[in-house]
């Protein structure tokens, strides 16, 4: 089940559950869209990979207890700004190629 991250990693922005500006990578990853796309050129800078819009889950109970209430957001927050001119010589290597072919 995803984490749902409460903040960019990078500018430490609330990305509460239901955030339509979350992205991550398939390891939840987790930075704002702003972020994403002038900083990382969607590229991860922890694995390589691009990023996805969040899934948002859902805060009413339709069924299975499958909600926030049930199953909240973590509330651990893992700041950790990125070195931009670091990452864009990491990211320039890799950034034309789409994430599925990384």
């Amino acid at each position: 089940m995803l984490e749902l991250r409460p903040t960019c990693e990078h500018c430490n922005k609330p990305l509460p559950p239901e955030s339509t500006d979350a992205r991550i990578c398939t390891f939840e990853c987790t930075f704002c869209a702003d972020c994403v796309d002038n900083i990382l050129f969607n590229v991860c800078p922890n694995c390589g990979g691009g990023f996805e819009r969040r899934p948002i889950r859902p805060k009413t109970n339709w069924k299975g207890d499958n909600n926030l209430e049930h199953n909240p957001a973590s509330r651990t927050v893992k700041h950790r700004p990125v070195d931009p001119s670091a990452h864009a010589s990491f990211a320039q290597r890799i950034s034309k190629l789409s994430p599925q072919d990384r």
